[in-house]
């Protein structure tokens, strides 16, 4: 997309409407400023992979892409962007965003899609082959099921740049509702007043039991004593 810049120096004021912007590669580094309208509309339509054609005071265009864009928090709208200049017929590597498409036996059951990234790095061939946008379709997915980069569809020419186990989409279980989260708590905090009961029987019984070894030792007391009366009756009897 075409769009028109003019050359700024630093610290240079802008005029209204107007924000400031920075274009780099290894070998050059220009800044420029650019209407802040213009930019948000294109970028909103076309996101982080689609390529601009800047043209500073008239002069040839150059390609980039949009390496960062810093907003206004406030008012949600561009205040500084960062291009990266590309070259026509040189492989690039650029974010591309993931969008699904199709519902799941799983969504069909209750469950929920959970998009784990929402963009995918790729290599394309050329900047003006970076695909806008890649669309997984989520058919047929039950709750559990999972695809990764790897199994992404990429078109003809374009390149997975990323670890292709990476998990990009799951289907996740069903969310418990509050009257079941409250349930599981209630039988949780039942098991374990259970298991806290179970335990305490167990320690009275061993209360009841003789500790260990001291039925012997009363024992062998008793059979000492009585060998000292048999004794002291001998002695009498003589």
């Amino acid at each position: 997309m075409d769009i028109s810049a003019k050359a700024r120096k630093s610290g240079e004021k802008l005029e209204q409407g107007m924000i400031p912007a920075v274009a780099y590669n290894k070998e050059k580094n220009v800044s420029f400023a650019i209407e802040r309208k213009v930019f948000d509309k294109i970028f909103r339509e076309q996101g982080i992979s689609g390529l601009f054609d800047i043209s500073i005071d008239g002069a040839e265009a150059f390609p980039a892409l949009v390496k960062t864009v810093q907003m206004d928090k406030r008012r949600r709208e561009p205040i500084h962007v960062d291009f990266y200049m590309v070259t026509y017929g040189q492989a690039i590597e650029a974010n591309v965003p993931l969008h699904t498409t199709g519902r799941s036996q799983g969504e069909i059951e209750g469950g929920l899609v959970d998009i784990v990234h929402h963009n995918v790095t790729v290599l394309a061939p050329g900047p003006r082959r970076i695909p806008q946008e890649i669309v997984v379709d989520l058919s047929g997915l039950n709750i559990g099921d999972i695809i990764t980069a790897g199994q992404l569809p990429l078109p003809e020419g374009v390149e997975l740049a990323m670890d292709p186990e990476i998990n990009v989409v799951s289907i996740l279980p069903p969310r418990l509702t509050e009257e079941e989260l409250a349930a599981e708590a209630e039988a949780a905090s039942a098991a374990g007043a259970e298991a806290a009961a179970m335990g305490q029987e167990d320690e009275e019984a061993g209360e009841d039991l003789p500790k260990e070894g001291t039925e012997g030792r009363n024992l062998d007391k008793d059979n000492h004593k009585a060998e000292e009366i048999r004794s002291e009756s001998g002695q009498e009897s003589n």
